[in-house]
């Protein structure tokens, strides 16, 4: 059977054949830290209105993707068994 979806590994390039199990579907999700902020006596002495204008002042000139990757990473990545061996190894 041909490889009709064009699978290729992410790493090296290899031609992936779906069902022949010979790959992995790797998934990452990226999350920028979800704790609450901490506040000093200081910040809280401050304006909320001129904080927020500081803020989208910051952002101003971001794409509304742009400003949603600073938080918010979704990736998914084919590898074929070589590549994911060593990939995981790196990070595990």
């Amino acid at each position: 059977m041909g490889n009709t979806k064009g699978l290729l590994c992410r790493l090296c390039g290899q031609v992936l054949e779906p069902g022949q199990g010979d790959f992995y579907v790797v998934r990452i999700e990226a999350v920028a830290d979800p704790t609450p902020p901490s506040f000093t006596e200081e910040d809280l002495l401050r304006d909320p209105r001129e904080e927020i204008e500081r803020l989208l002042e910051a952002m101003r000139g971001l794409s509304a993707e742009e400003a949603l990757a600073q938080v918010y990473r979704n990736v998914t990545a084919y590898l074929c068994g070589p590549c994911y061996r060593r990939w995981i190894d790196q990070i595990a």
